[in-house]
């Protein structure tokens, strides 16, 4: 989620709201077929937040933003995994923890007030189940490995409540691994725990989540973990170059090799690289305006001068074609066993591609997957059935656990 993690990936995504947006496309009648004929598994919405900060009513469409009941629906997504994120700041403040159950209990709270329409689900089997039922799964990936609070009984804990991932870290270094936002590269990969903490997932059967991640926190889960990992929410750093969020392609090479999925992140600056790039100059444009006036703006000024340059320069909101980029590209490079999508709907603000505004877009991306040749079987694999194995992997290495 993340309004201010989406400021930090967009650097415009709290001005955006001024800029004119594209109609969505009417997708084909045959991408809308398929969207409803195989499980559809997104990899990371951040819904959870939008409930606790807004009050959204995920099932009436009260408050939402990008998700709710109807649209998801529509677009035919089955098993969103709802983003139990735990903001970077709760490390030094304390609360993690009780952070991290408050929103447990609310998806808890969703599921029994609307029982015939979502369900938690804890494993494969359950979200196969779910999808025969015709409700949608809500599994629950934890973004930020802040609420383990240095204590594998709190993993435990977290697996009891339902907890099928954990993204080691966020946007800050933490007591568990580096962050690829946070230039103090404090354990240079994971920590000592954070070896444990792998090692521990893997006997629980939680998924590792290497998005967020340094370089070098990730070739050190791969190097530990004995089942495959996922990328719940990232893209390719081919397409921004330098931005160690995004994945490398040597990245993008092991987790395949390790058996995992690259999840497709749709924030716009995580496809292009004019919308990565977009804050600098407005934000060196601003610093000179704040030099002749010899103080920083006022809250109002600032806001001003935001709107004043996003009306001179138009936000470069990414495409269709880019987010379809990505899935070449890392096809390409990992395999069609290894992408999936994670697109970070109502965590990356206002700056999700054209065309793919909300979880109703679905058949839109599988019209997009269409026209560059995939065939059915290759969707379906994108679409969610390469998470649903990576998922049951994790599940047989947990049964495998050392003794």
């Amino acid at each position: 989620m993340k309004t201010l993690a989406a400021c930090l990936f967009s650097g415009a995504a709290s001005i955006l709201a001024v800029a004119p947006i594209a109609a969505q496309a009417e997708p084909s009648a045959r991408a809308v077929e398929i969207a409803h004929k195989y499980v559809i598994i997104d990899g990371h919405v951040d819904a959870p937040s939008t409930i606790a900060e807004a009050g959204a009513d995920i099932a009436a469409g009260e408050k939402t933003v990008d998700f709710d009941y109807a649209r998801a629906k529509a677009g035919g997504l089955d098993a969103p995994f709802m983003s139990i994120y735990v903001a970077a700041d709760y490390e030094e403040k304390g609360g993690a923890r009780a952070r991290a159950d408050i929103l447990i209990g609310l998806m808890e709270g969703v599921a029994a007030q609307y029982p015939d329409k979502y369900e938690i689900a804890y494993s494969p089997k359950d979200v196969r189940r779910i999808f025969a039922e015709g409700k949608i799964a809500m599994p629950l990936g934890m973004e930020n490995g802040s609420p383990i609070e240095g204590d594998l009984s709190n993993l435990k804990h977290f697996y009891d409540r339902g907890v099928r991932y954990i993204t080691l870290a966020h946007s800050k270094a933490n007591h568990i691994s580096d962050s690829s936002y946070d230039e103090n590269k404090k354990w240079d990969g994971l920590s000592p725990f954070g070896f444990e903490l792998v090692r521990a997932m893997n006997d629980f059967g939680i998924m590792v989540d290497v998005s967020h991640l340094s370089d070098a926190a990730i070739e050190d889960a791969l190097a530990t973990t004995r089942a495959p990992v996922i990328a719940s929410h990232s893209s390719l750093r081919h397409f921004t170059p330098d931005w160690e969020r995004n994945l490398s392609d040597d990245l993008v090479k092991k987790i395949a090799e390790n058996g995992g999925v690259v999840m497709i992140n749709y924030g716009s600056s995580f496809l292009n690289e004019a919308a990565n790039t977009y804050s600098a100059p407005r934000d060196a444009a601003k610093k000179v305006e704040e030099e002749k006036l010899g103080r920083a703006m006022s809250g109002e000024e600032a806001q001003a001068f935001n709107a004043a340059w996003l009306d001179a320069h138009p936000y470069p909101f990414a495409t269709l074609d880019d987010v379809v980029n990505h899935i070449d590209r890392a096809v390409e490079i990992a395999g069609i066993d290894h992408v999936g999508l994670g697109t970070d709907y109502d965590g990356v603000g206002d700056s999700l591609p054209v065309g793919l505004k909300d979880v109703s877009s679905y058949p839109v991306l599988i019209d997009g997957l269409l026209a560059r040749g995939y065939d059915e079987a290759s969707i379906e694999k994108i679409l969610g059935a390469n998470a649903l194995r990576v998922w049951e992997e994790v599940e047989q290495a947990r049964k495998k656990r050392r003794l």
